[in-house]
């Protein structure tokens, strides 16, 4: 007999359509198998032949955590490019080197997770770097353009399978897992989800992830805008992956379900798929899951619907059809064009804030480079390990050669004396190896130690000379000779072992506390302080040592030698990604840190040519008054010098533009918790003072002229053209930006907002005619009082220019819309959370599963204003439904309290709601005021009669 061999699963089947292919696999997985797939590390399935899948690989400017690979400018040097072609190109670049990299390393994963969307809506925000913009429309048209890279453009298979971060409304570190950001509906959807929702709807997303925050007292991980917003966008399977650790967080610290099981339950009903918890080890996940299911929390539908987003992303990536794959064991890794492309976008992030004529350098010019960062090619917590590296001054060694450069680092040169008089010493580490940070590649480099093979800190009569650094808030770093950081491992022992400082916990910063005729030394990472024993120099919770610090040279001698030698100083200041600002650590002002200020001030005192470098992963305060240049750069990864050297040397005219504003003070800036950017007047769309530096400006070595703007409405689209012309003298690049303005509006609305923009290269004399077609919803609003979108009929007024500020034309077009209605509040009553106006309230949960309600934000009373309510004929009682205690008192058009409502005794809790009625009398359109007092919710106000 002749043996046939076993038919095909469908699901192999590559004929088939993948709902098809996806339905076939999930019936033939057991329910226990199905439940270990929901965890982040899915096992293989060895009798069908199905291999282990993980999801999470982070390269959000690069491949991150796995090793050595290309390294981009940071996310937000991205946006600053403005350029959604160059930054396409990156994200086919990476998704290349991944491809690349797993055909090596099978821990190397094919669920990207990035972009981050997150607007820069607060300057203060220590995960900034990760954003692309304070603008919906510029964040969406970057990340859009990323995720199109990462996926590839095969029209079956994705190259990567890119995840947005984080879900929603997330720009605080400071208790990032248990605060709430109040979001207020006309901000929910002209704002936070706008980012998401163009994105989504490109078509190039496969999932997001939720952030640890809550959003209206609801953690995200459990929102009912997954499935009311997110899922409504688009008709592919999308896949939610929690953030790491925050399914635990929805118990342990938020305490908003009693047990696991409802909080996992919840959150897989709510819409998350996968499972980011407890590492490498799924057994605490699983194990949730099937208690829950054991307790009736979940079913096996819900378990399916998940599994099958999973698969459904899977079968995309080419996972089952290895030979139809056009990705598999295919890559390009760290070559020739990937290197000219990290070069070109570090050169076109760069930004000109101010220039006087100083720059460009002259091609003879000596030039000194001083800072911290002079010699430094920083890296962040999602940066790859760098195969290259260009620093500052490396990039003008290259460019002015090595006997036209000078060069002062600026640390201030120390030694560390005991009270018994001796002084800290590092010993030689002879024979070490020379290490780096990450090079090695770990799924969680969260759990990577410090080195004990090195020798630790002893005392002698001498010492050893440090390298002291304060980079900001007395935080230091400390640095031998050789290069290395003082760090502490694991044992205690202090040691010079650190390339740079790092890690999720940095080991490298101490504080020096002033303790009586001498400091004491605090390691930040331990909390411990430094004492010197007969064990040798630790950290320890007794007996810490009191140091003198014996300066040997201030960095500013340093840098004002360098600077007074030199035709030209460039500072290069700005900060490490590890330290005063990353992820979990919001920074606390907009100020330069004093070290620098001295540095800065050393160098303009003696030689006034000082040009002034930023490179920061976000914005500062600083004053250019006296300085003829000014520049800022994110951090530009293994290019950056390079890229910096051309642009001052004006081989390359720069072109970037800042994608959020630059504030003057901190005096300007809410709240950090203060989500509201219509009420607090926040970002360029509603800030009213004068910014440091405003939202899309940048500088050039040429020169543009504006010209010839038109536009009409026709049907859905407004199309507007104008022309750009070079007028310089040097080939350039000119971002022009459109902006709108509604002339008579109704309600608050942006002073200006991005429309659309373009990057044109212009050889000199050259003109662009530049043409957009923009949506007529684009000039809509969020309506609370209709609960949608609608554009209100009359004038806007168009804007042409070279930033938000520097407007060059400017035009008028009317438009056709819908009127505004009063609130139908007899047939619809007043949700609570959809007010015109309002002060002292935040929003909350009106239960764990959907829905609003407002409470006062403290024992003050909070305020409502809910504009044009039209009571019709009449009414005769008002009903309001609350939970808590307190009063709810109502009054129209400001006038006296007509009703005032409380509840006879306070209610069970805060869900627990009840109707309370009162006699009033109204007809007609009138506004209606609410005030609030005591901890009271108040969900919904109906009227009848």
């Amino acid at each position: 007999m002749t043996a046939h061999p076993p038919p095909t699963a469908p699901f192999r089947d590559p004929q088939l359509p993948l709902a098809k292919r996806v339905d076939d696999l999930l019936g033939r997985l057991t329910l226990d198998e199905k439940t270990s797939f929901l965890h982040q590390f899915a096992p293989a399935v060895e009798r069908l032949g199905i291999a282990a899948f993980r999801t999470g690989q982070e390269a959000l400017h690069g491949v991150a955590w796995m090793g050595p690979a290309t390294v981009f400018p940071q996310a937000v040097g991205l946006g600053a490019t403005w350029n959604p072609e160059l930054v396409r190109r990156v994200g086919d670049a990476v998704s290349r080197e991944i491809r690349a990299m797993r055909a090596k390393d099978d821990r190397v994963g094919l669920n990207v997770w990035s972009p981050t969307v997150n607007l820069l809506r607060h300057p203060l925000w220590g995960r900034n770097e990760e954003g692309y913009s304070e603008d919906p429309k510029l964040t969406s048209a970057i990340a859009t353009a990323y995720t199109r890279g990462l996926r590839g453009d095969h029209p079956t298979y994705w190259r990567t399978a890119p995840v947005l971060k984080h879900w929603l409304a997330h720009n605080n570190e400071t208790d990032r897992s248990t605060t709430s950001s109040s979001v207020r509906p006309r901000v929910l959807h002209e704002y936070d989800l706008r980012a998401f929702r163009e994105t989504v709807e490109a078509g190039a997303v496969a999932g997001v992830m939720p952030a640890y925050n809550l959003v209206n007292g609801r953690p995200n991980h459990v929102s009912p805008y997954l499935r009311e917003h997110l899922r409504a966008w688009t008709d592919e399977e999308l896949l939610v992956c929690s953030d790491a650790g925050a399914p635990s967080n929805l118990v342990d610290s938020e305490h908003y379900f009693d047990t696991h099981e409802e909080a996992t339950a919840a959150s897989l009903v709510a819409g998350v798929d996968s499972f980011t918890d407890h590492g490498t080890d799924s057994s605490q996940m699983t194990g949730r899951l099937r208690g829950a299911l054991e307790r009736g929390l979940l079913t096996e539908a819900d378990v399916d619907r998940a599994v099958r987003r999973q698969l459904s992303v899977r079968f995309r990536l080419g996972e089952f059809d290895p030979e139809y794959d056009p990705h598999d064991a295919t890559g390009e890794f760290d070559t020739p064009a990937h290197r000219a492309l990290a070069q070109e976008a570090a050169e076109q992030a760069i930004v000109l804030l101010k220039n006087d004529g100083v720059l460009p350098l002259a091609p003879d010019a000596r030039v000194a480079v001083v800072g911290l960062l002079a010699d430094e090619c920083k890296l962040d917590w999602y940066s790859g390990t760098l195969i290259h590296r260009s620093t500052p001054l490396d990039g003008l060694y290259e460019r002015f050669g090595a006997e036209r450069v000078e060069f002062a680092e600026g640390v201030d040169r120390v030694r560390l004396k005991t009270s018994a008089g001796a002084y800290l010493h590092v010993p030689v580490a002879k024979g070490a190896a020379a290490e780096v940070r990450g090079a090695e590649g770990a799924l969680d480099p969260a759990l990577l130690t410090g080195r004990t093979d090195l020798p630790a800190l002893t005392t002698d009569a001498d010492g050893t000379e440090l390298a002291l650094a304060d980079w900001g808030g007395g935080v230091l770093t400390l640095r031998a000779p050789d290069g290395r950081y003082l760090s502490v491992a694991d044992d205690g022992c202090l040691r010079a072992s650190a390339d740079q400082p790092g890690g999720w916990i940095v080991q490298e910063t101490f504080r020096l506390e002033p303790h009586g005729n001498g400091h004491l030394l605090k390691h930040l990472g331990t909390g411990r302080h430094v004492s010197v024993s007969a064990d040798g120099v630790k950290v320890a919770d007794a007996d810490p040592e009191v140091f003198e610090l014996v300066v040997a040279e201030r960095g500013e001698e340093a840098v004002a030698r360098a600077a007074a030698a030199a035709d030209v100083v460039v500072v290069v200041a700005g900060n490490d990604p590890y330290i005063n600002g990353r992820e979990t650590e919001d920074r606390t002002t907009l100020r330069l840190p004093e070290h620098q200020e001295r540095l800065l001030r050393a160098a303009r005192a003696a030689n006034p040519a000082t040009v002034l470098a930023l490179v920061s992963a976000y914005p500062y305060a600083v004053d250019p008054d006296g300085l003829p240049a000014v520049l800022w750069t994110a951090h530009g990864g293994q290019a950056a010098g390079t890229a910096l050297a051309r642009v001052l040397a004006g081989d390359v005219s720069p072109a970037g533009r800042l994608p959020q504003t630059w504030y003057a003070d901190d005096a300007d800036l809410p709240g950090l918790l203060d989500y509201d950017v219509i009420g607090s007047r926040q970002t360029y769309l509603y800030f009213e003072g004068t910014p440091l530096f405003p939202f899309g400006h940048g500088l050039s070595y040429a020169r543009f002229a504006y010209g010839d703007l038109t536009a009409r409405a026709e049907g859905e689209t407004v199309h507007v053209s104008f022309s750009v012309t070079n007028t310089g003298d040097v080939t350039a690049d000119e971002v022009a930006q459109l902006y709108a303005r509604a002339a008579d509006a109704p309600v608050p609305r942006p002073r200006r907002e991005l429309l659309d923009h373009r990057r044109v290269t212009l050889a000199p004399g050259a003109t662009a005619e530049l043409s957009f077609g923009i949506p007529r919803c684009a000039f809509g609003f969020f309506d609370v009082a209709q609960d949608r979108w609608r554009v209100e009929p009359g004038a806007y007024e168009l804007l042409a220019g070279a930033s938000s500020e520097d407007v060059r034309l400017r035009t008028v077009v009317t438009l056709d819309g819908e009127p505004a209605l009063p609130r139908a509040v007899v047939a619809n009553g007043l949700p609570a959370a959809g007010f015109d106006e309002y002060s002292g309230i935040e929003i909350v949960d009106r239960t764990k599963v959907s829905g609003d309600a407002v409470t006062p934000a403290g024992p003050a009373t909070g305020e409502l204003v809910y504009r044009a309510c039209d009571f019709g004929r009449g009414i005769s009682e008002v009903t309001v439904e609350v939970a808590g205690e307190g009063t709810v008192e109502l009054s129209l058009d400001g006038g006296p309290a007509l009703a005032v409502l409380l509840p006879a005794a306070p209610t069970p809790g805060p869900y627990d709601y009840v109707s309370l009625s009162a006699s009033v009398a109204a007809a007609g359109v009138h506004d209606v005021h609410l005030r609030l007092r005591g901890p009271l919710r108040l969900a919904h106000v109906g009227f009848s009669g």
